[in-house]
Parts: structure tokens; C-alpha cells; sequence
């Protein structure tokens, strides 16, 4: 049976970008474990995603997958490292009536987890012109 939240996993997955930006609605909102703005718009929570998180995270994996399709929304719970600190997290997504991420939110822990992602995805903000909003 086939879930809302397959092309966005099957895009985490295959770190296919194109498969991402085809899941994601065009106005689509990102919530950010690092900052509490939001980060909105296909092209840079695709950015944000594909060349932020997915080069970041190392032996990322999705452990649990829950979903109410009538409620269209998601909640994908992982495991992944970076560099040396390991951490859970949670992918909050929520679909439009075309079946697209019109929202998404990452949840982090632990701190020391958390602290790893925001030093990281900052040096990668930084190579692609990103400017975090204010917080």
C-alpha cells in the first residue's frame, strides 16, 4: 500500500534531489531544530535538504514510520550520526491535497546531537549562500 511520505523517503534514501523537489509543495514551510524562523519555498528547503542535511547526516536511517492519511501527515523517526555524535530525530510532515510536504519540522536530540547538526549544517550554509533567518 503505498504512503504519502514515500517519495520524500525514497528521495532521503537515494539522495536524489530531483525526487525531492517533485515531494515538495511549491510554498512549502520548513521548521528548523536550530532555529525557531522558518525557512520557506520549493527551491530552498530543497537546498536546505538535499546539498544541507543530506551531506551532513552519516548512516542516516528511518526505524520507524507512522501516518494518518486522513489527517495527511506523517511522523518519520531516524537515527543518523554526525561526525562523532550519534542522534535520534523525527521528521514532522505534513501533505497538501496533491499529496506535497506543505510542511515540514525536525526535532533533535540529544543536545549534544543537536549541537553537531547546527555546527555542521552552519559550514554548509555558508558554502551555498544560505543566510539563517533571525531566530
Amino acid at each position: 500500500m503505498p504512503h504519502l511520505y514515500d517519495p520524500f523517503v525514497r528521495a532521503v534514501h537515494t539522495l536524489d534531489a530531483d525526487v525531492l523537489e517533485a515531494a515538495l509543495a511549491p510554498d512549502v514551510r520548513f521548521f528548523s531544530p536550530v532555529v525557531f524562523s522558518v525557512y520557506e519555498g520549493r527551491d530552498l528547503v530543497k537546498t536546505i535538504i538535499a546539498e544541507g542535511a543530506m551531506k551532513v547526516f552519516e548512516d542516516f536511517s528511518y526505524v520507524h514510520k507512522l501516518e494518518d492519511a486522513d489527517d495527511r501527515t506523517a511522523a518519520l523517526i531516524f537515527k543518523a550520526r554526525v561526525g562523532e555524535r550519534a542522534l535520534d530525530g523525527l521528521d514532522l510532515l505534513s501533505f497538501d491535497e496533491a499529496g506535497l510536504i506543505r510542511e515540514m519540522k525536525v526535532m533533535i536530540r540529544p543536545m549534544s546531537g543537536l549541537n553537531a547538526l547546527a555546527e555542521a549544517m552552519a559550514k554548509r550554509f555558508e558554502v551555498l549562500g544560505i543566510t539563517p533567518p533571525k531566530s
